[in-house]
């Protein structure tokens, strides 16, 4: 996996960098697990918009993925890496013994013609899901998750990956990437090895039609509003705006969220950074 970058031959090439897409191989995806996607343009079931700067955008096929890898004990064999309009991350498609085809998030460095297992006698080898019982300490690991069967919820995006550090009784403890460490129940299933396309952050749109693509609409500035519109609107000439803060009036730099009494805490061994 790498970047390109253009030659400056016009202003949206100047610093456009982009996939290579060299690991793709199959340009159409497969028919059955592809269903239509209706996009909101922001607005509720009554047409009010809800959500600002969304809308346009190039047409979505939603390709359905198989997040709780529950085909224990059948090997599949991986037929195509495939592009993903709806996630950073690159897809596989597996075609298992038995005729069944799905897709999974492919990790890094997995090839075409692999042949992958799932279930607690699987070989902790790339792309290979087990409950995180049987995955040695150290392990590198995604798609992780947090109650057993529900399939998983952590470490999904492109380039991300989590290490399973410790073991604790009934728990395993995981170390994910915001930093945070938290303990995770041994029964819940993870996949092996990295989420590829890795590159992805190394990406830039080079120009905001791009964006428009993406069906991000322009933002905004709350410091450009008038008092009416936003709490940091408003002044005479150019005002800095005051305390930053969310159009809602919530502060935005620092001010902690986080429920005090929310359930999952006594779970998070050390705070993210």
């Amino acid at each position: 996996m790498a970047v390109r970058k253009f030659k400056p031959t016009t202003p949206g090439q100047r610093h456009k960098i982009i996939g290579t897409f060299e690991e793709i191989t199959a340009s159409v995806p497969e028919k059955s697990l592809v269903y239509g996607k209706r996009s909101t343009g922001g607005r509720n079931n009554v047409g009010k918009m809800t959500m600002r700067y969304i809308g346009g955008g190039h047409k979505r096929k939603y390709r359905i993925i198989d997040f709780k890898r529950n085909k224990d004990g059948v090997p599949a064999v991986v037929k195509t890496i495939e592009y993903d309009p709806n996630r950073s991350a690159r897809i596989a498609l597996l075609f298992y013994a038995d005729g069944e085809k799905r897709y999974i998030i492919a990790p890094n460095g997995l090839q075409v013609g692999t042949t992958l297992m799932s279930g607690a006698d699987a070989a902790p080898e790339i792309g290979n899901a087990l409950p995180l019982e049987n995955i040695p300490v150290g392990t590198v690991i995604h798609n992780i998750e947090l109650r057993p069967g529900q399939g998983a919820v952590l470490v999904r995006s492109a380039g991300n990956f989590a290490q399973l550090t410790s073991r604790e009784g009934k728990y395993c403890v995981v170390k994910l990437p915001s930093g945070e460490i938290r303990q995770i129940l041994s029964s819940c299933k993870a996949t092996i090895g990295s989420v590829g396309n890795s590159d992805h952050a190394l990406e830039a749109s080079g120009k905001a039609g791009r964006s428009r693509w993406l069906g991000r609409r322009p933002h905004n500035r709350g410091v450009v509003m008038n008092p009416v519109d936003h709490p940091m609107g408003g002044g005479e000439g150019r005002q800095s705006g005051g305390h930053p803060r969310s159009r809602t009036g919530l502060y935005a730099k620092g001010l902690k969220t986080r429920s005090p009494k929310k359930q999952s805490s006594k779970y998070i061994i050390e705070r993210r950074k």
